[in-house]
C-alpha cells in the first residue's frame, strides 16, 4: 500500500467536491449522531498491538464517515502547509505532508484490503461512491499551485538543505509525483485532467466489480459425480459443498479462478467438461451481459492515452515506464521481444509431445485422434510429466499440508536465513474466520511485526495471490508493520486436510517474500516504507524467496506426509527438482501473451483506441503481431478479465519477468556464496529488504550482488537458451 496521496491516486484518479464529516453551522448534530461519530474505530489509532485493526468493532457504516472526515482533516492540514507564512523548509513542507492524512490512511488501508479479500454489496457500493471522491481529494492536493510552489522551491535547492540521502530523495520524489500528477499544467488543462481522473476512477471500480461477478456467475454446474472422474475425492466434495451453498443439492459446482487456465483441467477425464470449463473461462467479461467489460476497456484505454498526451507523453506506457526501472517502452519491448520467439518455439515442441501422447492413446483405444486444444494442455501435460518423470501432482499433494508448509517450510526458511521466529496468536480479531494471525519476532527476541494469513478462495475474494499492509513501518511515527498474505487455495470440505499443489506451495513462498519486504522495512518516512518501490522491482524480492521452496534442507523440513509424518522420498524429491523446467515453454508463452498484450493496449494513441465491439479483435491482432498467437496456449489473462492492467499494473504486467531477471541473478549469487546461511540473509536484509524505496531500485540490486543484472540466468532457468529445448528439459 502507498502513502495516502499515492493511495488515493491509485485507487481512482479523480475530482468531485469533498465534504467534511461534521454538521453544518445551522444544523447542530444530535447527541445520537455525535456518539456514533466518536465511536467510529477509525477516529483514533487502534489500541491493539502495533495498531492492528479493530476488526471486531469495524462496521461497514464506519467507512463513509471516516473517509469524509479523513479527507477534510487532510485538506485542512495541507492548506495550513500551502498557506504557511514562513519560508518553505523540509520540516514545514515535506515532513508536514508526510504527517498529514493519518485518519484517511487508517480507513483506506482497511477498506481497500477488505474489498479485495472479503467484499460484499455494501462495500462495493462504498467503493463505487468513494473512488472518484478519493481521486478528487488527491487532485485537490497535487494540483494546488501554492503547495507545489513550496515543493518546487525546496527541490531547486535540495542539495543545500543539509539533508541526509533519504531526505533528499524524499524531496525529489514529492516533486516528481506532483509534476507527473499535472502540477505544471494550466488551469484549463488541470480541469480536463480532473474530469479524466474522475471517469477513470469510476470505470476502474466497475471493471473490478464485474470481474468478480463474472467469476461467480460463470461457475460450471455439473449434474453427476461420474462427470468429475479424475478429480480427487476432496475436490469432488468441495464441488458438492459449493453446490449446496447455491442451493443446488445433489449437483456439483466448479468455481472459476481469475486466470484463463482452470485447475480442474489438469485432472478431469471428461474432455467435454474440460472444454466447457475452458470456454466459460475465456468468454468472461465479453458475453454481452450486465458484467461485460469490453466497453469499459475501450473507454479506459482511450482516456489513459488522452491523459498521457495532456501530461506531455506520447503514450500511456511512456508515462508509466518513465517512473519504473525500465524507463521506456522500447526497453520493455526489447526484452519481451527477445524472450517471445524462444518461448513459443519451446511451447510448440511441448505441444508436439502432447499431440504424440494423444495420438498414441487414441490409437490404443481404437478411436480417431483429435487436435490438441487449450483445454487439453494441462491434462496431457500432466500425463507427459508422469511418463517422463514417473510422478504426478497427486503423489506430491499428501506431502504438502497447508499449515505444515507455512510453519515448517515458509517460516522455517525465514528463521534459518534471517533468524526471525513466529508464534500464532488467537486473541486478535480477524475479518474472516479463515484468517490466522502470527506474531513475528526479530533475532533479538523483540517483536518485529504481525502477520496475517488468509489462504482460501471464496466468492467474496478477488482472484490471484497478493500481500497487503495494514500498518507500515516508519521511524516518523514509530510504527511497526502489520502485513497480510492472501492466496486462493480451494477450501476442502469440513474435516478434510488442505493439501496443496506444487504451484500453490511456490506461490506461498512468493507472497511471503513480499511480506518479508514489508516486515523488514527500516525507513524514516512513510513514503518509502516496505514495498513502496517501482512496480517492476517489487516482484523481485518475492521471486527470490521462491528459491527456498525446493531447497533440500527446507523441503526436507516440511514435505512430510500429512497422515504418517514420513518425509517425501528422496527419489520423489529428485523428480520434483528434475522437472523444474518442465512445461516452461507453455508457462512463459501464456505469461508473455498477457504482458505483451498489456503493452499493445498502452502503447497506442487515443485515435487508435478501438470501440467496444472491436476490443476482442484488437486483442487477437495484438497477439498475432507479438508472435504469441499460438492457439493451444492462450494468454494467462484475456483483456476483459485482465485485472492487473485495469489496476496498478497498467503498462506494467511485464514487471514479473523484468523482476525475474534480477531474481535469477540474485539466486545465482546466493548459491555461489553458500546458499541458505545467515550471512546471506543478513546481507539481503541489510542491503535490499530493509531499504524500501529510499534508494534507487537498481542500486539496491547492485548493492547486494555487486554487479549489473544479466539476462542469461533467466534464459537458463526457463530453458529458453537456443529456443529449441525439448519438453521437460
Amino acid at each position: 500500500m502507498k502513502h495516502p496521496l499515492a493511495l488515493a491516486l491509485a485507487v481512482a484518479l479523480t475530482s468531485v467536491a469533498v465534504t467534511a464529516c461534521k454538521p453544518s453551522a445551522d444544523q447542530p448534530a444530535s447527541t445520537e449522531t455525535a456518539v456514533k461519530q466518536e465511536s467510529n474505530p477509525f477516529f483514533a489509532e487502534s489500541t491493539l498491538p502495533l495498531q492492528y485493526p479493530h476488526f471486531d468493532k469495524i462496521k461497514d457504516s464506519d467507512f463513509a464517515p471516516a473517509f469524509e472526515r479523513g479527507m477534510a482533516e487532510q485538506l485542512q492540514e495541507v492548506a495550513a502547509i500551502a498557506n504557511g507564512p514562513e519560508e518553505p523548509t523540509f520540516e514545514n513542507t515535506i515532513v508536514a505532508m508526510e504527517k498529514s492524512g493519518r485518519l484517511l490512511t487508517r480507513a483506506a488501508y482497511v477498506f481497500y484490503n477488505l474489498v479485495g479479500a472479503d467484499t460484499n454489496p455494501e462495500r462495493e457500493k462504498l467503493q463505487a461512491e468513494f473512488a472518484p471522491k478519493l481521486s478528487a481529494h488527491s487532485d485537490a492536493i497535487r494540483l494546488d499551485p501554492k503547495l507545489f510552489a513550496r515543493i518546487k522551491a525546496l527541490h531547486d535547492k535540495k542539495d543545500t538543505l543539509g539533508l541526509d540521502a533519504e531526505g533528499v530523495r524524499l524531496v525529489e520524489r514529492y516533486y516528481t509525483d506532483f509534476v507527473r500528477a499535472g502540477a505544471n499544467l494550466s488551469d484549463a488543462d488541470k480541469t480536463k485532467l480532473k474530469e479524466m481522473n474522475a471517469e477513470l476512477a469510476k470505470l476502474g471500480t466497475q471493471f473490478s466489480q464485474n470481474v468478480l461477478a463474472e467469476v461467480n456467475d460463470s461457475a460450471i454446474i455439473v449434474d453427476t459425480k461420474e462427470e468429475l472422474v479424475g478429480l480427487s475425492d476432496e475436490a469432488i466434495a468441495a464441488a458438492a459443498e459449493a453446490a449446496k451453498e447455491r442451493k443446488l443439492d445433489g449437483k456439483y459446482v466448479l468455481a472459476l479462478q481469475n486466470t484463463t487456465g482452470q485447475p480442474p483441467e489438469t485432472y478431469l477425464q471428461n474432455r467435454a467438461l474440460r472444454e466447457k470449463l475452458h470456454r466459460a473461462s475465456v468468454v468472461r467479461g465479453s458475453r454481452g451481459n450486465q458484467y461485460d467489460n469490453t466497453e469499459i476497456v475501450a473507454k479506459v484505454v482511450k482516456l489513459r492515452a488522452e491523459r498521457a498526451t495532456l501530461l506531455g507523453y506520447p503514450t500511456y506506457a511512456a508515462y508509466v515506464l518513465e517512473d519504473e526501472t525500465a524507463k521506456s517502452p522500447e526497453a520493455v519491448n526489447a526484452m519481451l521481444g527477445k524472450l517471445a520467439p524462444a518461448a513459443v518455439a519451446n511451447a510448440k515442441v511441448e505441444a508436439a509431445a502432447l499431440q504424440a501422447m494423444i495420438d498414441k492413446e487414441q490409437a490404443a483405444k481404437g478411436e480417431p485422434t483429435f487436435k490438441l486444444e487449450p483445454w487439453d494442455w494441462a491434462f496431457y501435460s500432466e500425463k507427459v510429466r508422469q511418463a517422463k518423470y514417473n510422478f504426478d501432482e497427486s503423489q506430491l499433494k499428501p506431502y504438502f499440508e497447508m499449515k505444515n508448509v507455512l510453519e515448517n517450510g515458509v517460516f522455517f526458511a525465514a528463521t534459518k536465513l534471517y533468524g526471525i521466529t513466529f508464534k500464532q496468536r488467537t486473541d486478535l480479531p480477524v475479518y474472516h474466520k479463515d484468517v490466522t494471525v502470527y506474531d513475528v519476532f526479530d533475532k533479538d527476541g523483540k517483536q518485529l511485526a504481525i502477520f496475517l494469513m488468509d489462504p482460501y478462495a471464496r466468492s467474496s475474494k478477488r482472484g490471484g495471490a497478493w500481500m497487503n499492509s495494514y500498518v507500515d513501518q516508519n521511524a516518523l511515527f514509530g510504527t511497526k508493520p502489520v502485513v497480510a498474505n492472501h492466496l486462493n487455495i480451494p477450501k476442502p470440505s469440513e474435516g478434510k486436510p488442505t493439501l496443496m499443489t506444487w504451484d500453490e506451495v511456490t506461490t506461498m513462498f512468493h507472497e511471503f517474500g513480499h511480506a518479508l519486504h514489508g516486515m523488514f522495512s527500516d525507513v524514516k518516512y512513510p513514503y518509502f516504507s516496505g514495498t513502496n518501490v517501482p512496480r517492476d522491482f517489487v516482484e523481485f524480492p518475492s521471486q527470490v524467496n521462491e528459491m527456498w521452496a525446493d531447497w533440500p534442507e527446507i523441503l526436507g523440513n516440511y514435505a512430510k506426509h500429512y497422515q504418517t509424518g514420513e518425509a517425501m522420498p528422496k527419489e520423489l524429491l529428485d523428480k520434483v527438482l528434475a522437472a523444474s523446467k518442465f512445461n516452461q515453454g507453455f508457462a512463459t508463452t501464456e505469461y508473455l501473451g498477457s504482458a505483451m498484450l498489456d503493452q499493445r493496449w498502452h502503447q497506442i494513441t487515443a485515435d487508435k483506441a478501438p470501440t467496444a465491439k472491436d476490443v476482442m479483435a484488437f486483442e487477437a491482432a495484438a497477439l498475432k503481431q507479438n508472435g504469441t498467437d499460438f492457439e493451444a496456449v492462450p494468454p494467462r489473462y484475456k483483456t476483459p478479465y485482465f485485472s492487473h492492467i485495469m489496476g496498478g499494473y497498467a503498462a506494467g504486467y511485464y514487471a514479473y519477468i523484468w523482476s525475474e531477471v534480477l531474481d535469477a541473478n540474485t539466486v545465482q549469487w546466493i548459491k555461489d556464496n553458500g546458499g541458505l546461511k545467515t550471512e546471506n540473509g543478513d546481507r539481503f536484509r541489510a542491503t535490499l529488504l530493509s531499504q524500501g524505496g529510499k534508494k534507487d531500485a537498481l542500486q539496491l540490486f547492485k548493492d547486494f550482488t555487486g554487479a549489473e543484472p544479466k539476462i542469461e540466468p533467466l534464459l537458463v532457468r526457463r530453458g529458453l537458451t537456443g529456443g529449441t529445448a525439448a519438453a521437460g528439459k
